[in-house]
């Protein structure tokens, strides 16, 4: 019974988080956040498994035009419902993925549960559009840039490598302030990446000792590395104009009867 004194979970969990669960909240099963190593990496792995068991799909994919949509069969659930997956890059250069249900609400924050739901065989029949398909890219949309506002703004997730870069190598610089080791190019770097998105091999690369346990002062040789040699961030002529780009979407509701 909550509320007890006994404890029934071995990890702490407070009051409203077991409030949450009573209540189904959206995304309360979610766990922690996915790390962006995890989520890049299962997308390359998708992508050369479906390429080697198909090369002729190289080209088609790579040919497939932004905003190109698409609808399968779904059988929805409590914790699935019918709805549309977004997969949009927003003006900072981050890639984002949403799962949006009928109502125009966020299912979930998982990146990767939200990929994995993507999955389907290449025989998998398509689907009429569904009427309210546009209205809830137009929601998933709303729901990205939101959310990229509310955790960490231009930085792009808290899980993401950008972010976590930044805010480590800016308490770094901090503490290294006034003394011997103090860098005019960590400094440089630490304001490329709050202005600009990483290059996807930087992000890659950045990822990968992140998740290793690099420390702080081989991160930030790392970072100025990156810097000097003009690989770490992407730089765009005029900031003022970019847009959030919409790159596919994906319906996912059960057939109708007749349809």
């Amino acid at each position: 019974v909550a509320g007890t004194d006994e404890a029934f979970f071995e990890d702490e969990i407070d009051e409203q988080t077991i409030l949450d669960l009573y209540h189904e909240k959206s995304g309360i099963l979610d766990g922690e956040a996915d790390s962006e190593v995890d989520l890049t990496s299962e997308a390359y792995q998708i992508w050369k498994n479906a390429i080697d068991a198909d090369p002729t799909l190289k080209p088609t994919i790579e040919n497939l035009p932004p905003v190109i949509y698409s609808t399968r069969a779904h059988d929805p659930t409590s914790g699935q419902p019918e709805g549309v997956l977004v997969y949009m890059k927003t003006p900072e250069g981050n890639d984002a993925l949403a799962l949006i249900n009928r109502e125009g609400k966020s299912i979930t924050q998982s990146q990767l549960a939200i990929l994995r739901l993507a999955e389907c065989e290449p025989e998998t029949p398509a689907m009429p559009k569904d009427p309210d398909h546009h209205k809830l890219v137009s929601e998933g949309v709303q729901h990205i840039l939101d959310e990229e506002k509310s955790s960490g703004g231009q930085l792009g997730r808290p899980s993401g490598a950008r972010f976590r870069t930044y805010e480590r190598l800016k308490r770094h610089a901090q503490a290294l302030k006034g003394t011997l080791f103090a860098s005019q190019d960590l400094m440089n770097a630490i304001d490329l990446i709050y202005r600009h998105p990483l290059r996807q091999t930087a992000t890659d690369q950045l990822n990968r000792q992140l998740k290793s346990g690099i420390d702080d002062h081989q991160l930030a040789d790392l970072v100025v590395a990156l810097y000097q040699d003009e690989r770490l961030c992407l730089v765009h002529e005029s900031e003022g104009d970019r847009e959030p780009q919409i790159i596919c979407s994906m319906g996912l509701f059960q057939p109708r009867l007749g349809g």
